[in-house]
């Protein structure tokens, strides 16, 4: 469900009522603890962290005119979601977090390759998305993205 607002203003002013406040607390979070290099914009309708061409000229793989993504997140149909592209490119990174998960929730982890699923906005829990973002900073994403890349 892609959201056709062209900046993060509009996109959380469009939102449902039942949505905002979990949108905004996570939106809120995410901002506090996500190292420098990474700029907050509209990405594949959806509010998205990413790392600016200021810091990585040579932008996304599928489109260098796109900055390279990091995270996302989005007000789905079914559920409030969480894109975590390090957590899809380092392993060492997943295994943490899958492993500090059932400490902060007593939900079960839903969870695809760099998709969080939260069909409950509260039973968000935001603490730990907060330090999920603070984990790595926009050069180790940049070194990891290359890695990857270039197998």
């Amino acid at each position: 469900m892609q959201s056709k607002a062209a900046t993060p203003e509009e996109y959380m002013d469009s939102l449902p009522d039942d949505r905002k406040k979990a949108m905004t607390e996570l939106r809120k979070v995410i901002k506090k603890n996500l190292p420098k290099g990474f700029k907050e914009s509209m990405g594949y309708g959806m509010l998205g962290y990413a790392v600016s061409h200021s810091v990585y000229p040579d932008g996304y793989h599928c489109d260098p005119k796109v900055p390279l993504p990091f995270m996302s997140i989005a007000s789905q149909k079914n559920f409030i979601a969480v894109y975590h592209m390090g957590m899809y490119a380092d392993k060492k990174l997943l295994d943490w977090f899958v492993g500090e998960y059932p400490k902060h929730s007593k939900t079960k982890l839903d969870m695809g390759k760099s998709c969080i699923r939260f069909k409950k906005p509260d039973q968000i829990p935001f603490e730990l998305i907060g330090e999920l973002a603070s984990k790595m900073t926009a050069e180790e994403w940049i070194s990891v993205y290359e890695k990857n890349l270039k197998r």
